[in-house]
């Protein structure tokens, strides 16, 4: 259809949209593995390490995405290219806009993961706890066996939140050149002078992903609600 090829722009988007997916998976994946550590830190024994995890999401989700994107990428080399020069050592680093991406976002969203994780946690029944404890069980086992699986049960909703969010923030990520769904709009609308269609054709696949995380979100909660006695 001529609608669907877009003055030839058509596959140019949906490469971008792929990479958008990419790059979501890839940062969720990072930020559901620091939401795990965190909230481990979180309850944790020392006091420094839960002061350190409590500026970390303090932090983190009080700074704007793109002021911290713009930071990663640009501003870090800077600052290791400055501290190398005052040492004699002239250095020239670049980074890949994919891993700065991906790192960034994931890092950001895993403050988010671990709040939802402490919520999930605190939920979990403290008798279930103990009980496992006056078994012998360690606590990494009791963490394990008995805290993870309802944890995860409890977190899904949050996640499926932190996830909706995430994959809209990827478009940020246009500002430092990757390729993903934005860039290439903004690049073919900038190409035939129609920003409106491009843009539009955009935020269209955006809803597109969203309507399909939400489908797969409701079944993995179903899913994992299976022989739960609601009251």
């Amino acid at each position: 259809m001529p609608f669907l090829e877009l003055h030839g722009y058509g596959w140019f988007i949906l490469q971008g949209a792929k990479l958008t997916i990419y790059v979501g998976l890839c940062a969720m994946v990072l930020a559901f593995a620091l939401g795990l550590v965190g909230v481990l830190c979180k309850f944790s024994g020392s006091s420094v390490i839960r002061f350190l995890v409590d500026c970390y999401t303090t932090v983190i989700r009080g700074i704007p995405e793109l002021v911290l994107i713009l930071l990663v990428y640009y501003g870090t080399p800077t600052l290791i290219q400055d501290v190398s020069a005052l040492f004699g050592h002239h250095i020239y680093i670049s980074l890949d806009p994919f891993v700065a991406g991906v790192v960034t976002i994931g890092f950001i969203y895993g403050a988010f993961s671990t709040e939802v994780f402490r919520g999930a946690y605190l939920a979990v029944p403290r008798g279930q706890i103990e009980a496992a404890q006056a078994c012998g069980m360690s606590s990494m086992l009791t963490f394990r066996r008995i805290i993870l699986p309802q944890m995860m049960r409890f977190a899904l909703p949050g996640l499926g939140n932190v996830w909706m969010v995430l994959i809209k923030a990827t478009a940020l990520i246009s500002v430092i050149q990757l390729p993903e769904l934005m860039r290439n709009a903004d690049i073919a609308a900038r190409a035939t002078r129609e920003p409106f269609t491009f843009f539009f054709v955009a935020s269209l696949i955006y809803l597109g992903i969203t309507i399909v995380s939400i489908i797969i979100q409701q079944w993995a909660e179903k899913r994992a609600s299976r022989g739960i006695i609601k009251q």
